[in-house]
């Protein structure tokens, strides 16, 4: 291993470390994974070929450091790591120690080729060991073999310590069995490559040895399999991923292939020497990436009967059932027993024949035998964990078999999976619906029969030079689309099951805020802190208390201005009335009714003042009206702040110099337009304006509910953004998104004496000025990048920075401008310019899309989220050729669509779902969007040109800016279209007739002489 070759990512060294110590603190005790071990021994000595690529001392190494690294010991204790290691390794390991961030101690000793020193070495480690307690965690089904493990043996034992081994593998399991994000995406990496080889080679490659009626072993086909990706000039035949060589991909085992009536459904079984047999084939196959693994099995029917064709339907059924169960909470053993319960409910026949366990964890191993998922497990399933779920019918009895080999036959699915708040997220894709993966090869004279009792739209043809199509590209199109309108049907049963498991009988739903309170008001607290004015009896404004003091029988009455509905003035005569209408229950017109503390008592509803002087009630009601303003004002801020939460007080960094990102402007911004710094503290951010010190802003970690990294590539700023939980308050403005940027523009580099015109005079090269822009952009994009992990390093990964995806971005108008939204890991943002736009899926009920018909150029997208009270988000004027690439990424993040050729009013749907939710899903829910999307199609295929008033009333013009600019012209349409429908001859007739009435025969006669006078005129 080349000193220069290798690299250590230090940030995730020391997270890492520092997770597993803490791990290991917190669950250390007599009946813990840990059993109350004083310290932690791992050694790891020669490596040769026949040694288990699956030992935890492995899985360790490169889950802390990324790569083997042999001859090593390392010493955990509950404050240090110690590494006993060689000269070579020990200067890679130096480079940990370099690390600005929060660190993990480790202490490094070095070995060398004088045995003496050596020895001394291993007496220090012994000598730690005993002076923590002589409990020692160890792997012991780890085999240690070379001159570095005697060594260690022999200080051991010459030292004559009582230590006492350990096994901490259920331990060690527990810190690798929730994956960081990292490692989610080398787990992804590895089952989209096992996806791509099942379906581009395997199914292929197996279909035309069928076909061809070749003869080839199990062991054959397996060993084809497996040269297939040692060798780099196949993958792109394969359609692997550019960056997937850098992955160093690799088999997690030697694919297993099974046919002719002997199958084996354990982990451990291997392919035979015998024939592949066209009858029941399975296949499973696992690829290892960045040494984290995947799985996937299918199993293939050749001419299946209705008998195998009804057992693999079932089969799909208990993996939705099990699938639907595995859930962050859910004990393992319940979902191996709920399993068992659904198939002995609806197939008893099939209980006896059904697999001992549904697969087990998996990641760095292949096979983590702590979470075995089978009826004893008493774990809890945690969000992040990768499980291979298998599910299977071993050696069921085949009545209709038409060879000896055919007589028994087995059934698998296996599938990498990841657990979720809700429904485990699916990582391995490839088609498993009965039509997918069933073949027909008979001769056609010995199908004549059964083809006339099947359908053939049931059957799968083999691979032919004859397509269904027009074009190769539209059966992958047709076949992505059958596979995604199956995975959406999958949705949807699970998020309408979820709907009447969270609602049952829940009644009307009441947001938190919505009930109305009762507000007290008091203007004085006792009779002298009246105004002086009160003793002349007359009507007093006091605009200090928010208050009318009105004179009635002779005593001063005051009436908080809250109390007030309205006020009027009228002049009847003589005399100038002044009339005060109250607030009062039972009050004509209005929906809600002011909740009052006890509405029985009695209320004044209105009073009125008459007087002479008219300037005096004018002066009043002036005085009143400003108060009412200005109470309406106060209230409306007081509501619009009611939801501003006040922060915790920013810990400041001391006794060093925190990081910084220097010259950032911030959105919103402070006084003045020169850019500040942004600095990373204990427990937040903090923006400093250059000012005034005074002048900044604070965020806290705590406060964070999203930070984007958003790169300059294809943008004129590169940006932090933080989305917050609860909005704070900068200068007078309430926000609840902060965005810190910088711009990646030329005018900010090419000022006289700035950093290029320096150095370059003249006319610039063309080519040299593209190339400086893009080295200027990268290290622009690398500071902001590296400043954002160091804000995940720090907070403890409080905050995990996420970046947009340009590559899967599309326009839309989510608000007034045609913007481009991107999604990201978690979210739909626009981040490049106010108004920000972030749509946090996890929160997102259903999408619905709007105008999804046939000539219209574009559509629109709603989303309606699980907060019911929540407005709907609406998105407009989508390209309608991005609408394959929105349904793709809508249904690679679970979320459950639907689409309709005319946009729904929302406002009235919402409204019957907050009334009572458990009778809206037990009607159907969500299923309505899809029956009338449906209904319309049905319309459409009937007559292509008819239409319904409904579709009229309904459907929206192409964008919400061309029906408000054509506003005018629809409304002058509809004034032509409600007066009559006769012509312009008609109506210049009717308008003679009444001419005629009003004014006689010489009206008409001097129209008609002024007729020909323009008809004259004309002929000149």
């Amino acid at each position: 291993m080349p000193t220069a070759e290798v690299s250590i990512d230090a940030r995730l060294f020391h997270r890492r470390a520092r997770g597993l110590v803490n791990h290991w603190k917190k669950s250390n005790g007599p009946e813990d994974s840990f059993h109350n071990v004083n310290s932690l021994l791992v050694i790891m000595g020669n490596v040769n070929e026949e040694s288990n690529v699956y030992q935890k001392t492995t899985a360790l190494q490169t889950w802390l450091f990324g790569y083997e690294l042999t001859q090593t010991l390392m010493l955990f204790t509950a404050d240090t790591l110690h590494v006993v290691t060689g000269g070579n390794k020990a200067k890679i390991l130096e480079s940990l120690k370099q690390w600005e961030g929060p660190q993990f101690p480790i202490e490094i000793h070095t070995r060398s080729r004088d045995e003496t020193h050596n020895e001394e070495i291993f007496q220090r480690v012994v000598e730690v060991i005993a002076k923590q307690g002589t409990r020692v965690g160890v792997f012991p089904k780890d085999t240690q073999e070379g001159s570095f493990a005697d060594g260690w043996k022999a200080a051991l034992e010459k030292s004559q310590k009582t230590i006492e081994n350990i096994d901490i593998s259920a331990g060690i399991a527990e810190v690798f069995a929730i994956k960081d994000d990292e490692e989610l995406r080398s787990t992804k990496m590895a089952c989209r490559l096992s996806s791509l080889l099942m379906k581009n080679y395997f199914i292929e490659e197996m279909s035309q040895i069928i076909d061809e009626e070749r003869k080839i072993t199990h062991m054959e086909f397996a060993e084809k399999t497996e040269d297939v990706l040692l060798n780099e000039k196949m993958y792109k035949q394969l359609k692997f991923p550019a960056d997937a060589a850098s992955g160093n991909p690799d088999w997690c085992y030697t694919p297993i292939i099974q046919s002719g009536g002997e199958y084996d459904l354990k982990t451990s079984a291997v392919s035979t020497k015998k024939e592949l047999h066209a009858g029941t084939i399975i296949c499973s196959l696992g690829v290892r990436y960045k040494s984290y693994c995947s799985n996937i099995g299918r199993t293939f029917l050749i001419d299946p009967n209705k008998t195998q064709d009804k057992n693999y339907t079932f089969l799909l059924d208990v993996q939705r059932k099990v699938l639907d169960t595995m859930k962050e909470g859910v004990v393992i053993k319940d979902v191996y027993s709920r399993a068992l319960d659904y198939i002995r409910n609806r197939r008893p026949d099939l209980e006896k024949k059904f697999v001992k366990n549904l697969g087990f964890g998996t990641g760095l191993e292949f096979r983590e035998s702590s979470y075995l998922l089978n009826g004893k497990n008493t774990k809890e399933l945690q969000r992040d964990m990768i499980f291979s779920l298998s599910v299977g019918f071993q050696d069921i009895e085949n009545p209709k078999a038409t060879d000896e080999k055919s007589k028994k036959y087995s059934l698998m699915l296996i599938d990498t999976i990841r657990i979720t708040q809700e429904a485990p997220q699916i990582l391995t894709v490839c088609e498993t619906g009965v039509r997918d993966i069933s073949y027909f090869f008979k001769d056609a004279e010995e199908e004549e029969e059964p083809a006339k009792k099947e359908s053939p739209t049931n059957q799968r043809s083999a691979k032919s030079a004859v397509l269904n199509t027009k074009f190769r590209s539209e059966q992958d199109e047709a076949s992505k689309d059958q596979a995604r309108k199956e995975h959406q049907k999958m949705l949807a049963e699970q998020k309408h099951s979820e709907g009447l498991e969270r609602y049952g009988d829940a009644g009307s739903l009441k947001k938190d805020n919505q009930k109305s309170v009762f507000r007290k008001f008091e203007s004085y607290k006792r009779e002298s802190a009246l105004p002086k004015e009160v003793t002349s009896l007359r009507i007093v404004v006091d605009p200090r208390n928010d208050t009318l003091v009105l004179p009635i029988y002779g005593l001063a009455v005051p009436f908080h201005i809250s109390t007030l509905q309205k006020v009027t003035k009228t002049d009847e005569g003589e005399f100038f009335y002044l009339r005060l209408n109250f607030i009062t229950p039972g009050q004509p017109g209005k929906k809600d009714d002011t909740p009052f503390d006890d509405p029985n008592t009695n209320f004044v509803r209105a009073l009125s003042f008459r007087s002479a002087d008219g300037a005096r009630m004018s002066e009043i009601y002036n005085q009143i009206l400003e108060l009412k303003k200005n109470a309406v004002k106060k209230e409306s801020e007081r509501k619009e702040m009611a939801d501003i939460v006040e922060q915790d007080k920013l810990i400041e960094v001391k006794g060093k110099r925190p990081p910084r990102l220097p010259d950032v402007f911030a959105r919103p911004g402070l006084d003045g337009k020169r850019p500040g710094e942004l600095e990373i503290h204990s427990n937040g951010l903090r923006y400093v304006s250059p000012l005034r010190n005074e002048n900044r802003i604070d965020i806290l970690f705590n406060n964070i509910k999203h930070l984007f990294f958003q790169p300059c590539d294809g943008e004129l700023i590169v940006l932090i953004h933080c989305q917050l939980k609860n909005p704070i308050m900068i200068g007078k403005k309430k926000t609840e998104h902060v965005q810190f940027y910088r711009e990646a523009s030329d005018a900010q580099f090419d000022e006289t004496g700035n950093r290029r015109r320096k150095y370059v005079y003249g006319d610039e090269d063309e080519l040299a000025s593209e190339q400086e822009e893009r080295r200027r952009r990268a290290a622009l994009n690398k500071e902001f990048k590296q400043f954002g992990e160091k804000i995940t390093e720090l907070s403890e990964n409080k905050v995990e920075v996420d970046v947009p995806f340009r590559d899967l971005a599309f326009n839309g108008v989510p608000f007034r401008t045609n913007v481009l939204l991107k999604p990201t890991q978690d979210c739909l943002v626009h981040l490049s310019e106010a108004p920000f736009l972030v749509v946090t899926l996890s929160d997102v009920e259903i999408v619905h899309l709007e105008r999804v018909q046939f000539g219209l150029k574009n559509f629109d997208m709603v989303f309606t989220f699980k907060d019911y009270f929540q407005p709907p988000i609406h998105i407009n004027t989508i390209p309608m050729s991005q609408l394959d690439n929105v349904k793709d990424w809508l249904d690679s993040m679970d979320i459950v669509f639907y689409e309709g050729p005319v946009n729904l009013n929302w406002g009235p749907i919402m409204k019957t779902i907050q009334e009572d939710p458990a009778e809206f899903y037990k009607e159907g829910g969500w299923s309505f969007l899809a029956i009338e999307s449906d209904a319309e199609e049905s319309d459409e295929s009937g007559s292509e040109f008819a239409a319904s008033e409904s579709d009229f009333e309904s459907s929206s013009s192409e964008s919400s800016y061309a029906s408000d600019a054509s506003m005018d012209d629809g409304s002058d349409e509809d004034d032509e279209d409600e007066e009559s429908g006769e012509d312009w001859d008609a109506l210049e007739e009717k308008a003679k007739r009444a001419d005629d009435k009003k004014y006689g025969s010489s009206k008409r006669e001097a129209d008609s002489d002024s007729d020909n006078d323009r008809k004259k005129k004309r002929k000149r």
